[in-house]
């Protein structure tokens, strides 16, 4: 099956657990917190467990706080702070299923300190890949409005037209007059380098080239522009009003 057909969050998830697997691995290979005298295959285990395990609760804290807080380091604190005490409670329930140890870990705010440690490391080595991820290109060629933008397309695609740019969670899918194509990046970086261009963001996730637009029209109570290329795009009625003045209805 072609990398592209596979649905976005199954990649993002997949991209998501291997990044912390890969951390829980170095940490077997390290042995932090007198882990290192546990057998070896003891060890991967349980450090894979408190990784992909701590790494989902991460996942979806943060989830709920970039909703509210997008600044990279406030929101990595926050992030930590609050995914500390479920993946605590975690950790005590793999050392009590692997040696019968307390579900109450004694020296609790010690206990505590040391899985926030690890939760802070590992969420910062998340953010900062998918900061780089979505890092944006070089500045624009002079005289092109699309030119930054059309840097991160692929050499087939990057002189083609340019229909439509749609949000799918870590990744832009842009369509163009010589197929679409998926890249790592942010939508708001998108809707930067694409300010200059004409074109319209019409739903909270798509943007579209003027001159690709065909028609619009409204049922009820929802718009949807039809595209040249056969694409139909949803328009929301609080993105409307440039379009309403451009005379598309």
């Amino acid at each position: 099956m072609p990398l592209k057909s596979v649905p976005a969050w199954i990649r993002t998830t997949a991209a998501e657990l291997a990044l912390f697997a890969a951390i829980g691995l170095v940490m077997a290979f390290l042995g932090p917190f007198g882990s290192i005298r546990m057998p070896v295959g003891d060890r991967l285990g349980y450090w894979l467990m408190c990784m992909v395990g701590g790494g989902i609760v991460g996942i979806a804290v943060d989830a709920l706080v970039l909703t509210r807080l997008q600044a990279f380091w406030p929101r990595l604190l926050v992030v930590s702070l609050f995914m500390s005490p479920p993946v605590a409670v975690l950790v005590s329930l793999v050392n009590a299923w692997m040696y019968g140890g307390p579900l109450v870990q004694p020296g609790l705010a010690g206990f505590w300190f040391q899985v926030l440690v690890v939760c802070f490391a590992a969420m910062t080595l998340r953010q900062l890949a998918w900061a780089k991820a979505s890092e944006p290109p070089t500045p624009a060629v002079e005289g092109d409005p699309l030119a930054t933008f059309r840097l991160r397309l692929s050499a087939r695609r990057r002189a083609a037209s340019l229909f439509a740019v749609e949000a799918e969670d870590h990744y832009l899918r842009v369509h163009t007059d010589a197929g679409e194509e998926l890249i790592a990046a942010r939508f708001g970086d998108a809707l930067i380098e694409l300010a200059a261009a004409p074109g319209f963001r019409t739903h909270r996730s798509w943007w579209v080239a003027a001159d690709a637009i065909e028609a619009i029209r409204w049922t009820r109570g929802r718009g949807e522009a039809r595209l040249k290329c056969g694409l139909k795009v949803p328009v929301s009625r609080s993105q409307a009003g440039p379009l309403k003045a451009a005379g598309w209805f």
